[in-house]
């Protein structure tokens, strides 16, 4: 059973910074792509970015382009958001998903189906 824990999630000022991980276990790397997606309050779950097990990273939204960075270390089975300059519409639960290789990483916000989801790390950012 594929288990996902995030942490690395607070309150922090605008124009701070947060690094978000994602500690993955029960599953084979290379099995699965790794991406980071998030839900704000009243709002859809959308993509934030994704690691293919190849190593290729998708991007989901402009909005976040050079201010979000999403990284793997499979060493440790982690994945990590760093995540600068930071905006109040950044504030969302944040959640970590594995999705089985073979499938668009964000397929697993219309199906379960085809991955699992953490429990997601709060993300407050103030004016």
């Amino acid at each position: 059973q594929v288990q996902l824990v995030e942490s690395g999630g607070g309150s922090v000022q605008s124009g701070g910074s947060l690094k978000l991980s994602c500690a993955a276990s029960g599953y084979t790397y290379s099995s699965y792509s790794l991406g980071w997606f998030r839900q704000a309050p009243g709002k859809e779950r959308e993509g934030v970015s994704c690691i293919t097990r190849s190593g290729d990273i998708i991007n989901y939204s402009d909005s976040m382009k050079g201010r979000f960075t999403v990284s793997r270390d499979n060493a440790k089975n982690t994945l990590y958001l760093q995540m600068n300059t930071l905006k109040p519409e950044d504030t969302a639960m944040y959640y970590c998903a594995a999705v089985i290789a073979g499938y668009p990483c964000n397929q697993v916000l219309k199906s379960t189906a085809v991955g699992y989801w953490g429990q997601g790390t709060q993300v407050t950012v103030s004016s």
